[in-house]
């Protein structure tokens, strides 16, 4: 399972979707959301939470936005994992300054930190277990966690079944492309009562963790605040499913269908 969960976090965040407009009110300071992950159906794998918090990042002000994983008791015999990514963006154009990310996937280890001036349209590294510090050219990028910050400024009603959206984001030291299938609208029934939501298909990469290319659906609000609710993945072995828990600090209603 070495990062399944962390990239569970990524995807909870990524699949918020898009079609530029001004700036909507989808989220504020103070939104806390939190999912349950289960393994094949039916052994809870763990958590993963995202947090967004206002703050100041010399001397401007900006949203600090945090992702965490965590393996659950019985999963952690055998695999642990603890996993936190951070992200500074500004505001209200949702542009990353800062990037933390800081894991550890059964011993496999990373503390990185990405710095972006993106008035010279660079990202500078610093890998401090390595002790290596780079920088690279890069235009318009987003970082693992202010990607779904970015995508949850854009509206998403105006999108068909069948529309397709490509998203660049920029981690461990390389620009990575993603894609994502939109597949329409669906009514699901979910802890909270019954809700309408836009289902997508991210493109993934086949191989080690995943069983083919379009192995993850998405499930999402369809309403203002544009959260994922659900989420399946054929894993190489076995599956995962992630459902949102618990969640406040919404910027606006959650909104549930009552028959």
């Amino acid at each position: 399972m070495r990062k399944t969960i962390f990239f569970l976090v990524f995807l909870l965040g990524l699949c918020e979707v898009f079609s530029q407009e001004s700036i909507p009110s989808a989220f504020k300071g103070g939104e806390w959301l939190q999912y349950r992950m289960s393994y094949s159906g039916f052994l809870k794998a763990g958590t993963a939470t995202l947090s967004l918090q206002e703050t100041e990042l010399e001397g401007e002000k900006v949203l600090h936005a945090t992702g965490e994983g965590k393996t659950s008791t019985v999963v952690g015999w055998f695999f642990k994992v603890e996993d936190k990514y951070e992200s500074y963006f500004k505001i209200p154009e949702v542009k990353p300054i800062l990037f933390k990310r800081k894991i550890d996937e059964g011993g496999y280890k990373k503390d990185k930190q990405i710095t972006f001036d993106h008035n010279k349209n660079t990202a500078r590294v610093q890998d401090f277990l390595k002790k290596k510090d780079s920088v690279f050219s890069v235009k318009g990028p987003q970082d693992m966690i202010s990607t779904f910050y970015f995508l949850r400024s854009h509206d998403t009603k105006n999108l068909k079944k069948g529309d397709e959206i490509d998203v660049s984001m920029f981690f461990d030291e390389k620009s990575y492309p993603f894609k994502l299938h939109c597949l329409g609208y669906e009514t699901i029934n979910t802890k909270f009562g019954k809700l309408k939501t836009q289902k997508f298909r991210p493109l993934v990469q086949a191989g080690r963790v995943f069983k083919a290319e379009e192995s993850v659906t998405i499930w999402i609000t369809a309403d203002d605040n544009k959260i994922p609710i659900k989420m399946k993945a054929s894993l190489a072995v076995g599956s995962l499913r992630a459902e949102l828990e618990s969640y406040k600090g919404l910027a606006n209603p959650f909104e549930v269908i009552y028959d």
